[in-house]
């Protein structure tokens, strides 16, 4: 059994996996400390790997619970895909792992990760392999906040009450959501117009914790994989038994 365990900026998602079939997941937030529950299912496992992108204590504490060292990894680990990035040491792994998952689905064929969580990138990934690296841009709550924060006066609208963007908007809040939800949505077309001019069938992969709030939105069309990234951890644990 092998267990995927990738730690977030607000969440921590886990799944154990039988060569290449995901048998059970789950997920709870930073602070919480629930591994301490769930750690019992973890005690078959065979081989651990973890992707730190956020707070790096919450996987202390996790291999304390479990009394095992569970393996990080980076852009000079063996990986199933090759890496064209300028700066691989500030490459995030979660960013690696993601390109490891698209490329597990869809071998030989170009695809562009759209993972929607904190932050939101967007990664190419060529037909040959070769991850080229994307964009970083703010997720759907930073955006919020900042409005809020940055201001005098425009409320805090919290992300679980944004539905699809009213054009134009008729309230505060109404306006909030055209403006973040709207621009990150028309954005996001943007890139998947840009990067279909270079790779024509190109395959768009939408994952990430805001990924049901955008489909909800009206984005559609993209294939929606909610673990791909331990999808990707898992593919490189593979990757590395043979």
């Amino acid at each position: 059994m092998n267990l995927a365990i990738d730690i977030g900026n607000t969440a921590v998602k886990w799944a154990a996996f039988d060569g290449k079939s995901m048998v059970e997941s789950g997920i709870w937030t930073v602070e919480s400390g629930q591994w301490n529950v769930e750690s019992g299912k973890w005690k078959a496992t065979d081989n651990a790997i973890a992707c730190v992108s956020g707070e790096s204590s919450a996987l202390e504490s996790i291999s304390e619970t479990l009394g095992i060292r569970i393996p990080t990894f980076g852009p000079d680990s063996p990986l199933p895909i090759k890496l064209d990035y300028k700066t691989p040491a500030t490459l995030g792994p979660d960013r690696i792992a993601a390109a490891c998952g698209a490329w597990s689905l869809h071998p030989a064929e170009a695809s562009l990760i759209i993972d929607a969580g904190t932050c939101i990138t967007i990664d190419y990934l060529d037909a040959e392999g070769t991850y080229h690296g994307g964009a970083i841009m703010p997720g759907l709550g930073m955006s919020l906040r900042a409005l809020h924060d940055y201001t005098a006066k425009l409320p805090l609208v919290d992300p679980d009450t944004t539905a699809a963007p009213r054009i134009p908007g008729r309230s505060t809040t109404e306006s909030i959501i055209a403006g973040t939800l709207g621009s990150t949505m028309l954005a996001l077309a943007g890139f998947v117009t840009l990067y279909r001019q270079r790779s024509p069938e190109l395959h768009v992969i939408l994952t990430g914790g805001d990924a049901r709030r955008l489909t909800a939105a009206g984005v559609g069309g993209w294939e929606t994989v909610p673990m791909l990234t331990l999808a990707g951890l898992n593919e490189i644990m593979l990757y590395n038994e043979k």
